[in-house]
């Protein structure tokens, strides 16, 4: 079986022919050996083909594809060409990278392989390839080498500088030095100053403002009641300025020598500008931050997602990491002591540092932690992959950790993340939409709205017979629309009118009906009258006839 061996260099393709060797039974040693001898090395190893690069911009584009284990069609042209086909099963072809020769056995369905006894014939062919090119001139490969070396550095580079999470990182590792150093000096500056005058350290606690006042009072001896209203405007309290010069008149501690107050006071000084950069450098990673990771920031704060970032190695590495590994970022060494002594691994590394974990309860500060990672792994994503830089995804996660944990705490049932997403991606859509109306102004409003309506003029124009079709038939529709609508309204006035009379008849009825009662209660009541006046006549009749009755007796 025959091999062939492909060379990218820094001038062009070249593929070589590897005859008489054997690889079964073949010492790599003895390879390696054999290699840096040219005579045995050119009996063995011929050169087949050779295709230079057309431009210093087409070798970098064809070494980025390399390196990426893509198959550009330049070199897919180039095995077409050159590699056997007639006999294409009985050749291996040997590559560099195991990537490349996967790329070139999917497009090519060429055998590809890639071990030591490969590499050692590639070093050789790297190490006498000047040998081969009869048309390359002495120095030539070196120029292209270092020309391509720069071009593709210059490349990578710029990659990195597009994220700029490396000034992140550089922040965070300065700023947690920073801090281990002022926490030092400050210590320093107390001891010493502490012979001179010990009392001010239990009333003074914070370092910044012991080191302001020990540079401001120098001497105790000196301090007076008149350098009181000095003193409030560094510690901001009028009593506790007094304490102090109470304090400085009845000290024990001993006295310094002009030279030792000089080098405690300069002392001061290194610390004081040390806090102060050190609160630039807070500002300007806060900065850095919100321009990189919005999301994450507002999710975990600025200090615990770039220490995030910088134990990745950069942010395209967090967003990588599954929520597991982002979990315990940070505690790798308890957890290979765990896993080597079959312990409980740890539940939290960095992100134990994050405020969310100190709030919950002590049972349930792994299942926050659990939670907490799983929202930072995807902000991070969001933050990494996103084309527009946003807080909205960030302050939804947000809101759902802390309803995470009012629900461990009081059992409320939170919302659900598909939910909350879609709430956050309509709320940016309508700040995009809003930027986008803000950005244009009413010039190009109006310069849109003419061409719109010249456009639909030409429109119209060009499509002549249609139109005056469609508008004969829109008019059409409008005439008919219009006769409904009349009828309608007349319908609705005879309507209204036979309500009106409707209403009338039914009036008219009710008088007629009222009329017709007041006639019949009139006249029931002259019948009762009547009969009453009878009935008064028969009883009168009575009475008379018996009187006489009573008389004639």
């Amino acid at each position: 079986m025959g091999t062939y061996l492909l060379f990218e260099s820094s001038s062009g393709y070249c593929l070589f022919h590897a005859h008489g060797l054997d690889e079964i039974g073949q010492n790599t040693e003895a390879v390696r050996n054999s290699v840096t001898d040219l005579n045995r090395f050119g009996k063995v190893v011929k050169l087949t083909a050779f295709q230079p690069f057309e431009s210093a911009l087409d070798a970098l584009t064809q070494c980025n594809a390399v390196s990426e284990g893509v198959m550009t069609d330049e070199l897919r042209n180039f095995l077409e060409l050159n590699f056997p086909k007639s006999k294409s099963k009985d050749f291996i072809l040997g590559v560099a990278d195991p990537k490349i020769g996967a790329s070139i056995s999917d497009g090519n369905k060429i055998a590809c392989r890639s071990n030591d006894f490969v590499l050692e014939l590639l070093r050789g062919v790297r190490l006498h390839f000047e040998r081969f090119i009869s048309d390359l001139k002495p120095g030539d490969l070196e120029k292209a080498q270092l020309g391509l070396g720069h071009s593709y550095s210059r490349a990578k580079v710029k990659f990195n500088v597009n994220r700029v999470d490396n000034m992140v990182i550089q922040a965070i590792f300065l700023l947690d030095t920073l801090d281990k150093d002022i926490n030092s000096f400050s210590m320093r500056v107390r001891e010493w100053y502490s012979w001179h005058f010990p009392e001010l350290v239990k009333i003074v606690n914070d370092n910044y403002l012991y080191a302001k006042l020990a540079k401001f009072i120098e001497n105790k001896s000196e301090l007076s009641e008149e350098k009181i209203p000095a003193l409030t405007e560094i510690v901001g309290d009028e009593d506790k300025a007094k304490e102090i010069v109470e304090a400085a008149k009845a000290s024990m501690g001993q006295d310094l020598s002009p030279v030792d107050l000089i080098n405690v006071q300069m002392f001061a000084q290194r610390v004081m500008d040390l806090s102060k950069y050190r609160k630039k450098l807070y500002d300007y990673l806060v900065a850095k931050m919100n321009d990189i990771a919005p999301n994450l920031t507002s999710l975990i704060g600025e200090i615990v997602g770039a220490r995030l970032i910088s134990h990745a190695g950069s942010l395209t590495n967090l967003a990588k990491c599954p929520s597991s590994t982002l979990q315990i970022l940070g505690a790798e060494k308890a957890l290979f002591r765990a896993l080597k002594t079959r312990g409980n691994t740890p539940k939290y590394g960095l992100i134990f540092h994050s405020s969310f974990i100190g709030r919950a309860s002590s049972r349930n500060k792994g299942r926050m932690a659990r939670y907490l990672a799983n929202k930072c792994s995807i902000a991070s994503r969001i933050d990494c992959f996103s084309e527009k830089g946003t807080t909205v995804f960030g302050e939804k996660l947000r809101e759902q950790v802390e309803e995470r944990l009012d629900f461990y705490d009081k059992g409320v049932a939170p919302k659900k993340n598909i939910d909350v997403m879609k709430a956050a991606i309509e709320i940016t859509q309508k700040k995009d939409n809003d930027l986008d109306l803000d950005e244009k102004p009413d010039a190009d409003v109006k310069k849109s709205k003419r061409k719109k309506s010249k456009d639909d003029d030409d429109a119209i124009a060009a499509t002549n017979g249609d139109a005056s079709e469609r508008l004969k038939s829109e008019k059409k529709k409008k005439k008919k629309d219009k006769k409904k609508a009349e009828e309608q309204s007349d319908q609705g006035v005879e309507d209204h009118e036979d309500a009106k009379s409707e209403k009338k008849k039914k009036k008219k009825e009710k008088r007629r009906l009222q009329e017709v009662a007041a006639v019949e209660n009139g006249i029931q009541e002259d019948d009762e009258a009547s009969k009453k006046k009878k009935k008064s006549k028969d009883e009168g009749g009575k009475k008379k006839k018996k009187s006489k009755n009573e008389g004639d007796d």
